[in-house]
């Protein structure tokens, strides 16, 4: 099914960029729960003539359901296509409103998002707590799957300066249920909570030392080679406007964008990356 619905996909177009880091930059989008289907059409259009990509950046877009049979048809082949979450389902059966990541990969997603803030917190549901965000992440790498694995805290835990304390809390059942060579397939996307949406960001220096925490935890935690290899995303209102300087720090390797990522800015922020 997948090979059939991309046969008309065009071709994307990638551009040499000398400056090679550690890591592959990984730039995100997430669509949310935005677009009609013809508003997500011209925004593939947008995208289809945007330009290169550096070939030292790796794209996905996250776009709802409904529209990923759009994207796997029509968008241009160098931006892989993933889901904004998926069941802890591992076959098919009695699971009402539930997307199996087999069913996202049968159709040709090869990333979803896990354990984004809005889906922790619930938004008039009850959220997602963190060893069901880190089953998820197991079933989607089980069924071949890459993830995005999405932590952070709020305004008031930063403020209270338990920033990682937060963060490891939402990570240790993931790394309990993960072999070390299944994270090859999984990004951890770092994402304030309080600068999700809200036109606040972290300055690029409290952002690298996150990251840093997050990566030295990951080595006292996982081990030092996933430590090293692991890519760790910034989330928090990253456009094309701050780009530049957040992922010219050292830990940071890509970004998860919301808002910018529905609209041209996305490639701002995918041009980004240091050359």
């Amino acid at each position: 099914m997948s090979a059939a619905l991309q046969a008309s996909r065009p071709k994307g177009s990638s551009v040499e960029n000398k400056t090679v880091g550690e890591r592959k930059y990984l730039i995100g989008g997430n669509w949310k729960s935005n677009g009609s289907y013809d508003e997500n059409a011209e925004r593939v259009n947008v995208f289809n003539g945007a330009g290169a990509i550096p070939d030292n950046v790796e794209v996905v877009l996250c776009v709802p359901y409904l529209h990923i049979p759009l994207c796997l048809t029509s968008l241009r082949d160098d931006i892989e296509v993933g889901a904004q979450n998926c069941g802890n389902n591992v076959k098919d059966g009695a699971f009402t409103g539930e997307v199996g990541a087999h069913m996202l990969k049968d159709i040709g997603c090869t990333w979803v998002i896990i354990g984004h803030s809005e889906r922790r917190e619930g938004f008039g549901m009850v959220g997602e707590t963190e060893a069901l965000c880190a089953e998820k992440c197991k079933v989607a790498l089980d069924k071949g799957l890459k993830v995005m694995f999405a932590i952070g805290e709020k305004k008031e835990e930063r403020e209270s300066g338990v920033t990682m304390e937060v963060c490891a809390k939402q990570l240790e059942p993931l790394a309990k249920l993960l072999g070390e060579a299944e994270w090859a397939n999984v990004a951890i996307a770092y994402e304030p909570v309080w600068a999700i949406g809200t036109g606040l960001t972290a300055t690029p220096e409290m952002a690298q030392d996150t990251h840093a925490d997050i990566r030295k935890w990951v080595k006292e935690n996982v081990s030092e080679a996933v430590a090293k290899a692991v890519r760790i995303q910034y989330g928090g209102s990253m456009k094309g406007a701050n780009a530049v300087d957040l992922l010219k720090q050292p830990d940071i390797d890509g970004g998860l964008i919301g808002g910018a990522s529905l609209k041209a800015d996305f490639f701002n922020v995918i041009n980004g990356v240091p050359k």
